[in-house]
């Protein structure tokens, strides 16, 4: 950032720009203001600048890591693989069990796209492990563990910064329906709580602006307070935290520290548009990430299409980047192939909102169309955000044929209209 400021196009702007398409002065001004942030710690050398922010390309991120004593890196690296062929843009290793470190690692070592953490995760087992509970972590602790990442490689660290004791009364007085759903913030209030002291993140954040800057990570501002059903959508607990988030984005950018703010949560259509111009507003542009969101709270099993639902409007409204929702999300953790089709319903959400953002994304929509029209099946597969499961479902269900659709057959209306204009008018 502070080179951007100073007039300098780096070699990352460079690569963001000539990816996006756009000039690379717009990749540097976007920098500059904090409008656009570019992944990229120089420690995961593997690893393609990743530029978000307003005018780019809305993005994905897939979320992997151990869950519990028993996970296996390699069965984290199949996911990362599967989350990776569906074409996500970044990853967030949010693992909070087991051999941390070595999963981490693993993961920046294989992803040539940046990866995330939310640091306190591991803070916060580790000294479950030591001391027997997750409340008796020690401030040291913590941002030991915050540097620790950083200095592997680790290209945005999420951290709770605005999860306060005022945005805590302001949830204590609104009696929300469902407490917290947040389990980085929810840990970090118990250690408040049992501590009876504000949260180490807001109060040094100093510290973490520090360790940020000296590593050149970008610093994602979670939300602690985001809602967790829609009933408790835009209450005092959510706003409030959103103003706090605001005043450290400002703190960010006066340190020269790239920043971007994550979202909600549980949105209700009605609420969506308005809460992310809110978010945009108060937190002085920074992206927005976004997680999910979901748009109705009844539907366990499907809620990587609620979430694609809530993904795209979000995008449409000026969110930049999508963290997926998975199948399994409020029942389990997911399956390699939920994570795999977790990618592809973000993807989707994110390239319906690039249509409305630019008119440059409809060039892949038209092309696709054209060869959908000349029956062009090869085509058409290989132009589909998801080709596997696009040549899977033509060769089964093709019923032999190559130049009518599966749906109607001989009677393929491309087909029959195709050839009635082409013979009135000498068109086709």
């Amino acid at each position: 950032m502070e080179r951007a400021q100073a007039g300098e196009i780096t070699p990352e702007m460079k690569q963001v720009a000539q990816k996006e398409g756009v000039e690379a002065e717009f990749v540097r001004r976007g920098v500059a203001e904090g409008t656009i942030v570019i992944l990229h710690n120089p420690r995961h050398g593997s690893a393609a600048p990743l530029g978000v922010g307003a005018g780019l390309r809305v993005k994905v991120s897939a979320s992997v890591g151990l869950a519990k004593e028993g996970d296996s890196v390699e069965g984290e690296l199949a996911k990362v693989r599967a989350a990776l062929e569906a074409g996500t843009d970044a990853l967030m290793d949010l693992s909070v069990a087991g051999d941390m470190d070595g999963a981490r690692r693993a993961i920046l070592a294989a992803a040539p796209v940046p990866v995330g953490t939310l640091p306190a995760y591991q803070a916060l087992a580790e000294a479950r492990e030591k001391r027997g509970a997750a409340v008796r972590m020690e401030v040291e602790e913590l941002f030991e563990v915050i540097e620790r990442q950083a200095a592997d490689g680790v290209d945005f660290l999420a951290l709770h910064c605005a999860t306060t004791w005022q945005t805590m009364e302001a949830a204590k007085k609104q009696r929300r329906v469902d407490y917290l759903v947040s389990h980085g913030g929810s840990h970090l209030m118990g250690w408040m709580i049992y501590h009876r002291k504000e949260n180490p993140l807001y109060e040094h954040f100093d510290r973490v602006l520090d360790i940020c800057r000296r590593y050149d990570v970008v610093l994602s501002l979670a939300d602690g307070w985001r809602p967790g059903c829609l009933a408790d959508s835009l209450d005092a607990a959510q706003v409030q935290e959103l103003v706090v988030l605001g005043e450290l984005v400002a703190r960010a950018r006066q340190a020269k520290v790239q920043v971007m703010v994550k979202g909600p949560g549980h949105v209700p259509l009605h609420h969506l548009r308005a809460t992310v111009q809110l978010g945009k507003e108060l937190c002085r542009g920074a992206p927005y990430f976004v997680f999910g969101p979901v748009v109705t709270d009844v539907a366990p099993g499907y809620d990587h299409i609620t979430a694609a639902i809530g993904g795209a409007l979000a995008a449409w409204a000026g969110a930049e980047f999508i963290c997926y929702v998975t199948a399994a999300e409020h029942l389990g953790l997911p399956d390699v192939c939920q994570v795999r089709e977790g990618v592809v319903a973000a993807r989707i959400a994110a390239h319906a909102a690039d249509v409305a953002r630019d008119p440059r994304a409809a060039r892949w929509d038209l092309a696709i169309s054209r060869a959908r029209k000349a029956l062009d099946w090869e085509r058409q597969i290989a132009m589909a955000l998801d080709p596997q499961q696009a040549g899977k479902m033509r060769r089964e269900r093709s019923r032999g044929s190559r130049d009518t659709c599966a749906m109607c057959g001989r009677y393929c209306a491309m087909k029959v209209v195709g050839e009635y204009l082409g013979r009135e008018q000498g068109v086709c």
